[in-house]
């Protein structure tokens, strides 16, 4: 049975992307074909060389389906946003309202911390419970959630993420139990496996993220903020 909820299209291998009819179709360089019915795409993520034509970007425009696009080492280099999502920035607006009125950037600022502190915690919780020790560095991250809702400026707020996220990366030799010697966090360029990795997972919640945001913005603008 095929679920009706759409889903991310991530294309790995070189090909070709073009319309047929009313659907996608794939084709790599070895000529081998592969249909997509456009309506049950979310998005779509590009991680090779790929090739189409407009006729392509305007049917999944009709959609309102984003496309992402990465290079050669996986690094994400841009995004194609349909005109229907944009919505003559009335999204943008709302957003740059949050920026500037102090209080709400702070209360939505507190919003992220809290949001990646319990997720943080959550993971080492998991790993501590499967025979990986990291119950110091648990310890630590939670004194320093704890800290978030006391919080009245950016940089303070900012201070506290560092310290949870410098015990959390701490912990990440423990978990993986591999010669890489992770100490910190590293992006440009990312030094080793581990920075690599964490590089590349926040390129797809990113672009995940973006997608969402124009999506609703398409569907429900008036109650975005």
């Amino acid at each position: 049975e095929v679920s009706d909820m759409k889903q991310s299209f991530y294309v790995y291998n070189n090909g070709d992307l073009k319309r047929k009819d009313n659907t996608l179709q794939f084709t790599n360089h070895d000529g081998e074909k592969r249909d997509i019915p456009v309506e049950r795409i979310s998005d779509i993520y590009v991680m090779s060389e790929m090739s189409f034509n407009t006729a392509f970007i305007n049917y999944i425009s009709q959609y309102g389906i984003p496309m992402h696009f990465f290079n050669y080492y996986n690094f994400y280099t841009g995004s194609y946003y349909p005109r229907e999502t944009l919505l003559a920035g009335r999204l943008l607006v709302r957003q740059v309202e949050h920026y500037t009125d102090y209080e709400k950037r702070i209360v939505l600022a507190r919003k992220f911390i809290e949001a990646a502190a319990d997720n943080i915690y959550r993971n080492l919780r998991y790993y501590n419970g499967r025979g990986k020790d990291v119950s110091v560095y648990m310890k630590e991250v939670d004194s320093f959630r704890k800290q978030i809702g006391s919080t009245t400026t950016i940089e303070s707020l900012m201070g506290v993420e560092g310290n949870i996220r410098k015990q959390y990366y701490a912990a990440w030799n423990i978990i993986i139990n591999q010669e890489i010697s992770f100490e910190k966090r590293v992006m440009h360029p990312p030094d080793n496996m581990i920075n690599s990795l964490i590089s590349f997972v926040n390129t797809l919640i990113y672009t995940k993220a973006v997608s969402y945001t124009h999506l609703r913005a398409h569907e429900t603008p008036e109650h975005l903020v």
